[in-house]
């Protein structure tokens, strides 16, 4: 049996990188799956197409993560069209290179609330709308793709790690609250991932030209993967990870 047959996700920024990987393989392991994205309505049918060859159910839905009345919106679509959602995962994020990695008291509130919209009130908004629901069906989880830039606190990269950070601890908490209902909730703490968002900061830092040139440099010998972020998503959400909760697990290397 697959390991998360007849339960479905939503998965939140899943045209591409993490979301991406995450959707294939919850769909690879028997799960429907409701695949949300911002802009690129072709990546998103790709991922769709993809899940539809496991013999699941899967849709498209456009939403902005950061705009509390799309989360709205999103929540109800993806009730009325699964009838049931069980797995929640916040994965859609904004990253500190998309505002140009301003230093603390340098960051303008454009820019703090750019990160802050859809890294933290995004997830507030679909727990929201969703938690109620989930609580319904004996077993749900929630999880919260973060980042090591909340243990790292990096020059330059604060806005970022305070927008995780406050996602963090509304998961800790949520988990405490819902546990009574059924409900896992758990955090994934990604270290650099070959995705956009980890060129980017490839680019932006100085690591190198390409990605591939940290590859030498990092834990292995080789980038993390956006399906070995996958493989720890669907191992939390499946019988193996029955008995965890309120736990903070770092796919870093170290």
């Amino acid at each position: 049996m697959k390991k998360l047959e007849g339960r479905t996700a939503l998965v939140t920024g899943a045209s591409r990188g993490i979301g991406r990987a995450v959707a294939e393989r919850f769909a690879s392991e028997g799960a429907n799956i409701a695949i949300n994205y911002v802009k690129n309505s072709e990546a998103a049918s790709e991922v769709v197409d993809i899940a539809l060859k496991f013999g699941v159910e899967a849709r498209a839905y456009q939403a902005n993560i950061g705009c509390e009345n799309d989360c709205a919106q999103l929540a109800l679509a993806v009730i009325e069209d699964f009838d049931k959602i069980d797995i929640l995962l916040n994965n859609a994020g904004v990253g500190s290179t998309a505002i140009q990695r301003p230093n603390i008291v340098e960051a303008t509130n454009e820019q703090w609330d750019r990160l802050m919209s859809v890294n933290f009130w995004g997830p507030v908004w679909l727990c929201r709308n969703l938690v109620p629901h989930m609580r319904q069906v004996p077993r749900s989880d929630v999880i919260m793709m973060s980042t090591i830039a909340v243990q790292a606190l990096s020059p330059r990269f604060g806005v970022y790690a305070v927008s995780k950070s406050a996602l963090e601890a509304m998961a800790h908490t949520l988990a405490r609250e819902e546990k009574c209902h059924g409900m896992r909730v758990n955090i994934i703490a990604p270290g650099l991932v070959d995705t956009d968002m980890g060129r980017n900061v490839v680019n932006a830092t100085g690591f190198g030209n390409n990605i591939r040139e940290v590859d030498s440099k990092s834990p292995f010998g080789f980038v993390c993967t956006p399906e070995d972020i996958a493989a720890t998503a669907v191992h939390l959400c499946s019988d193996d990870g029955r008995y965890i909760t309120n736990q903070r697990i770092t796919v870093a290397g170290d």
